[in-house]
């Protein structure tokens, strides 16, 4: 084995060990603060609801360490003994070309889904349902999965035939115009999504004519902002969460609203969810973003010149010189490194979060936002005590008692 590849498999197993420590330390932080509802939600949650939260943490603390080892084990095993075996079955079907590189990396990417089925299966029918938040059935989760995989190979394969053939067209500059396109393709999923996509697993319907329509409308004309309407989802076909999110590009855009949110807030908490969100559209978070991840992306396209090439990572863990192959191996390769960069990509997503929290508390006040806030913490059994460290790494949004304190001008 090479000296590059033993380092890869070596950040590998850093990177699991790390993520078991950090979910040891949130279990231990959440132990010790399970018998006591932290005073400033004492009156809003009571202390058989904070103890249910923090059940349902550590349950699904103790799923993700196994998920984190399972992920990693399987990542080894893929790079020291599975890619061989699985070139050779791909060599004896298909002729060296485009078509076995493509065929590598998508039978790659079906047996790794078959892989984490399992794990799918318990996460949704055990520890979901366990908890009273899983409403999906086995047809439908199943039915999702199949439409999942059908939309990944009809999008994907065209792609990887030309991210190859632009590799064999233009080795020198291949990846500039990869990166173009990707980016181009990601604009073009934000306005296609909506329309074509969504709809395709969830049912999505005009908010009702009523006082609540009427109160959010007139948020946004206070707001400037303009969509193709508040749509209803029917969310509670496969969960019991709630949530609100606008999605869409340009005059694409729309507000959805989960039927479960409906179902369980007053009209001052919704209108004062749904300000939070148009904060992010009113200081650009969106295209923000979007910056962020064509940075990331140029730097990974330009890794990829490298590593899809004739002394690329296929070489290095002594496999043929093929870019299916390589590509393989570099999307096993970027997890650990995705995993050390997780902090600042958390930080710059909370940041976020607390501007569009100040908007929302301009918008409609600090106390619709945060009966909004404490109701989703109990309704999604969501811990009010996670360790810092853990939240550091893993938590896109700041955790919810220092949002209410930052609302509250103690933060």
């Amino acid at each position: 084995m090479t000296p590059l590849a033993m380092m890869i498999c070596a950040a590998i197993v850093v990177s699991t060990a790390l993520g078991v420590y950090l979910r040891l330390r949130q279990m231990a932080t959440v132990t010790c603060n399970r018998h006591a509802t932290p005073r400033d939600f004492a009156k809003e949650v009571t202390l058989e609801e904070h103890r249910r939260a923090a059940d349902y943490t550590l349950a699904r603390t103790r799923f993700s360490i196994f998920e984190t080892v399972y992920d990693g084990i399987l990542s080894l095993l893929w790079l020291l003994f599975w890619l061989a075996p699985l070139c050779n079955i791909i060599a004896q079907v298909t002729a060296p070309g485009l078509n076995r590189s493509v065929a590598l990396f998508v039978a790659f990417v079906a047996l790794a889904e078959l892989l984490a089925m399992p794990l799918s299966l318990a996460d949704t029918f055990w520890l979901e349902a366990r908890f009273g938040f899983n409403r999906q059935s086995l047809p439908s989760f199943l039915a999702d999965w199949l439409k999942a995989g059908a939309l990944q190979l009809a999008i994907g394969a065209p792609l990887l035939y030309a991210m190859f053939a632009l590799l064999r067209a233009a080795p020198d500059y291949w990846w500039l115009c990869a990166f173009v396109g990707f980016m181009a393709f990601i604009v073009a999923m934000m306005a296609v999504y909506p329309t074509f996509i969504a709809p395709l697993f969830n049912k999505f319907s005009p908010l009702p004519e009523d006082d609540l329509r009427q109160r959010l409308e007139a948020l946004l004309q206070k707001c400037g902002f303009e969509s193709r309407g508040l749509y209803v989802m029917d969310a509670s076909t496969r969960s019991a969460r709630g949530n609100a999110y606008f999605t869409g590009f340009g005059k694409a855009k729309r507000i959805v609203l989960f039927d479960t949110l409906l179902a369980k807030h007053t009209p001052e908490e919704i209108e004062s969810i749904l300000a939070h969100e148009l904060g992010h559209f009113k200081f650009g978070h969106i295209r923000q973003m979007l910056a962020m991840a064509a940075a990331l992306a140029f730097v990974g396209f330009a890794a990829l010149h490298w590593a899809l090439g004739p002394q690329g990572l296929s070489v290095v863990f002594s496999l043929p010189a093929d870019p299916g192959l390589a590509l393989i191996i570099a999307v096993l390769a970027k997890d650990p490194l995705m995993h050390i960069l997780s902090p600042l990509i958390a930080w710059r997503s909370r940041r976020a979060e607390f501007e569009a929290d100040d908007f929302a508390k301009r918008m409609v006040g600090k106390e619709p936002m945060i009966a909004a806030l404490t109701r989703l913490t109990r309704d999604n059994l969501a811990t009010l005590t996670p360790d810092r460290l853990y939240a550091l790494f893993y938590y896109s949004h700041p955790p919810v008692p220092v949002r209410v304190a930052h609302l509250r001008g103690e933060a």
